[in-house]
């Protein structure tokens, strides 16, 4: 099989789970009205679909700051941080991260996905080692493979099979990088971080925390799973993106070890891409001003949060175990799911479909995100709509 035909095989593979016409996966959003509803083809859609948790997209804060930027500094940067790309406001919001966290340290990458991709091969490399959550994100993983670091995988959130494997590693632990996450992207639970910590502390490790899904999210300030727990002093490197909770493009690495700088000149990602551009930054900047003023936004996200996953579990749905802006609807197979996702858009409803290999475990899902912007009315709304389906879909189980 050549490189072409191992493609072919990929999409037979796709086309046999999804019905000729689905275009489940990319699907196109043809006008976006606020950050709630949205034009798919003819059908003016409720967005269940999106990371945009704080309901940020359309505040007048973050277009004002993006327009100004454009005006004073142009569309881009057209170079590398390295390079000419570093300008007053990638320092500035590096300085807010670092404050925000109350670290000495900040970096800003162009995207969350090299956050990770950057700080995990920047940290470790041959002949170090990897410690990482099964369920991990793909950035998590490519970090690690460009790394060059052994790779070793713990089951997800099992602290007992974490612990055998750093037991295994003997004097190997001290050249050895855990990475979890505040929030799983898939079946929206929390890492016990508590633990994790306790762990890393006896085996004396280094820990990295993505904060991508819990920032903004957790917290009495938004930091995330770091400050639920009450642990951010024991975490060496928080992670996370814009793209979530403050509706942008990009990421950063936060840290109190001062190593922290000197992957400005190691990391590949960061030397070797375009900076994120002037827009981009300062209506990032304006949406972390904002997140930190939040609590209000916290608050709706979280009503509408249990208000939703309450319904779910009544009507009798499988659930993630946590409930919380990723709303994770376990189906039995993918037709199944498939068939969810294909009335929920019938019904001006639009979510995410997640199919195997992409899904843990094999597991086929409808996975819903919440924010803040959503109203009650449209909770209910979305509440009913899934347990007048509920019948359907279980008669094709």
């Amino acid at each position: 099989m050549n490189l072409l035909e191992k493609l072919d095989a990929s999409a037979a593979a796709r086309k046999a789970l999804l019905p000729d016409g689905v275009g489940a996966f990319g699907i196109p959003i043809e006008e976006v009205y606020s950050a709630t509803e949205a034009r798919i083809g003819d059908r003016r859609v409720l967005l269940l679909g999106t990371n945009n948790y704080l309901g940020l997209t359309f505040a007048p804060e973050c277009i004002r700051a993006a327009h100004e930027a454009i005006d004073k500094e142009g569309t881009g940067t057209t170079g590398s941080r390295m390079a000419n790309g570093s300008y007053f406001g990638h320092r500035a919001l590096e300085r807010e991260f670092a404050d925000f966290y109350q670290c000495s340290y900040g970096i800003v990458f162009t995207t969350g996905y090299q956050a990770n991709l950057g700080t995990i091969s920047g940290l470790v490399g041959p002949g170090d080692t990897v410690l990482i959550d099964g369920d991990s994100h793909a950035s998590i993983y490519d970090g690690c493979i460009l790394s060059g670091a052994d790779i070793i995988r713990f089951k997800h959130n099992d602290m007992a099979d974490m612990e055998k494997r750093l037991r295994r590693l003997g004097s190997r632990v001290e050249t050895t990088l855990i990475i979890a996450e505040g929030i799983y992207s898939m079946l929206g639970d929390q890492a016990p971080l508590a633990e994790i910590v306790k762990l890393k502390n006896a085996y004396n490790c280094i820990l990295l925390l993505d904060e991508a899904h819990s920032l903004g999210v957790l917290g009495e300030t938004g930091q995330g799973l770091v400050e639920k727990t009450g642990l951010l002093k024991e975490v060496d490197f928080i992670t996370g993106t814009f793209s979530k909770s403050l509706c942008s493009i990009g990421g950063f690495c936060v840290s109190n070890h001062p190593q922290l700088e000197q992957l400005r000149y190691v990391s590949h990602p960061y030397i070797f891409t375009a900076s994120p551009s002037p827009a981009t930054i300062a209506s990032t900047r304006a949406a972390l001003e904002l997140l930190r003023k939040g609590n209000h936004l916290r608050k709706q996200l979280w009503n509408n949060c249990t208000q939703l996953y309450s319904c779910f579990k009544e009507t009798g749905y499988t659930l993630g175990p946590d409930p919380g802006p990723v709303i994770a609807v376990i189906l039995d197979t993918p037709q199944q799911a498939l068939l969810l996702w294909q009335k929920l858009l019938e019904h001006n409803i639009y979510v995410n479909l997640i199919l195997p290999p992409a899904a843990p475990e094999g597991k086929s899902l409808v996975r819903c995100s919440v924010n803040a912007a959503h109203t009650a009315e449209q909770m209910t709304y979305v509440g009913n709509t899934f347990s007048k389906l509920y019948s359907v879909v279980c008669s094709n189980r």
